[in-house]
């Protein structure tokens, strides 16, 4: 058992009140990549990272061209901001390690039952009035999400496989890895076939599941939040340093459904110890003196 698999948050990209330009997000990867620098010497080094700020942009995006450029599916979305994302972040690696990027596949169930019941959050917060209007006018499901505002939410299917594991496995002897994107693009076995389905895994399920399959030592998710809390957000809220599986398990009820709730049970999912942070308290979280293990 050896390597660790780092989790980055796709709003770990955008912080509050940025737009995502790409200059933005590059300033926050250098700021991201500089935090990570005590793990990049490590061998079996993998990187994951969420998209949920710059997939939904990518619809707006589509959604307000249609009448130029046809739009395209919710999974082929996934495919561009996963490689936008990745060579952003492989530009800033490139300074300390050598990076290489996999465009990744995870395969789901088409039967998910996940596909009826929206509940991942992507792109910007809206107030209550736009919201409203939004789910009006064009159908979104839409969701409060982390007192925040509301955000748009679509399908989150659980991952089932990595199809590029064993690429991944293999190039992490060698470089640092940027992998299942996103969550990766979500796909359906159809015959001997692979088939894209209208999705957007949640990427700490697909990271814990990319842990699992690589036999990795640890898992790092890195938030917004330096910490899980109980009650966040809320007056009396308090930070919770350490969790033993029951006590998580214990906890998976009180935590949002589309932000930390996937977070713990990621780290229940994959069984070894779990970090979860931010860019900010990292150094300290490493040491032993910040953030949430999960052990």
């Amino acid at each position: 058992m050896s390597g660790t698999v780092v989790a980055l948050g796709g709003n770990a990209l955008m912080r509050p009140g940025e737009r995502g330009t790409a200059a933005e997000q590059l300033s926050n990867l250098r700021r991201a990549v500089t935090a990570l620098k005590p793990l990049l010497d490590e061998p079996g080094l993998v990187l994951t990272h969420g998209n949920g700020p710059q997939v939904g942009n990518e619809l707006l995006r589509q959604e307000r061209a249609a009448d130029e450029a046809p739009q395209l599916p919710l999974w082929l979305a996934v495919a561009q901001t996963q490689a936008e994302i990745g060579a952003l972040m492989a530009s800033e690696l490139r300074a300390f390690a050598a990076p290489a990027c996999v465009v990744t596949h995870v395969r789901v169930a088409a039967d998910d039952p996940a596909f009826d019941r929206p509940t991942k959050p992507i792109g910007p917060f809206y107030s209550a009035e736009q919201a409203e209007q939004l789910h009006r006018e064009r159908g979104w499901a839409m969701v409060s999400d982390a007192n925040r505002g509301h955000r748009r939410v679509v399908p989150s299917p659980q991952p089932l496989e990595v199809v590029e594991l064993d690429v991944i496995r293999g190039l992490s002897e060698t470089v640092v890895v940027i992998a299942c994107g996103g969550g990766g693009i979500p796909v359906v076995r159809r015959g001997d076939r692979l088939a894209g389905v209208d999705a957007v895994i949640d990427k700490d399920r697909a990271s814990a599941l990319l842990a699992r399959g690589l036999d990795a030592e640890r898992l790092i998710i890195l938030t917004e939040v330096p910490a899980v809390y109980r009650n966040f957000g809320a007056r009396g809220q308090v930070e919770l340093p350490e969790l033993s599986r029951s006590d998580a398990e214990a906890l998976l009820p009180e935590l949002a459904e589309g932000s930390m709730r996937p977070k713990v049970e990621a780290a229940l999912a994959f069984g070894n110890e779990t970090l979860i942070t931010n860019f900010d308290a990292l150094e300290s979280a490493l040491a032993g003196s910040g953030g949430t293990r999960i052990r």
